[in-house]
């Protein structure tokens, strides 16, 4: 009986930290990363379109971004999403906390040699529009 209570015990200790260790977000409750980011951060959304026939070369020289971006500590959001409908049409959704981290974040040697590479890739190279994040106010 000892025995059958301590494997049990120990399967709900594993499973609990198995679940924690996949579903962090899930132990935070609904929308609680949304308090990480203040009102008037600076706010990013580009967008780049392959040139025809370059749109596996794009894709290919973007997609490392997700991994370096994300490890920047003044990057706060940073999401990659490719169009469904037309493959090669990518869009950027980053968030910094002010301008001066952003244009830190363009100036990062990872970041200009992709840029580097647009030219023979990219149909008129990347457009971007700033932002800023709005808040409840009293955040």
């Amino acid at each position: 009986m000892m025995t059958t209570l301590r494997l049990q015990t120990s399967a709900i200790l594993l499973a609990g930290s198995i679940f924690n260790a996949g579903g962090a977000m899930a132990q935070e409750g609904p929308g609680q990363g949304y308090a990480k980011i203040d009102n008037g951060a600076y706010s990013v959304v580009a967008e780049v379109r392959a040139k025809p026939g370059k749109e596996a070369e794009l894709r290919a020289i973007t997609l490392p971004l997700i991994e370096l971006v994300r490890g920047d500590p003044a990057n706060l959001v940073y999401f990659l999403q490719e169009n469904r409908e037309t493959p090669g049409h990518f869009i950027f959704y980053e968030i910094f906390a002010n301008e001066a981290d952003f244009e830190a974040h363009n100036a990062m040697p990872y970041v200009q040699e992709w840029f580097a590479k647009l030219p023979d890739l990219a149909d008129g190279g990347v457009k971007v529009m700033r932002m800023e994040i709005l808040a409840p106010t009293g955040k």
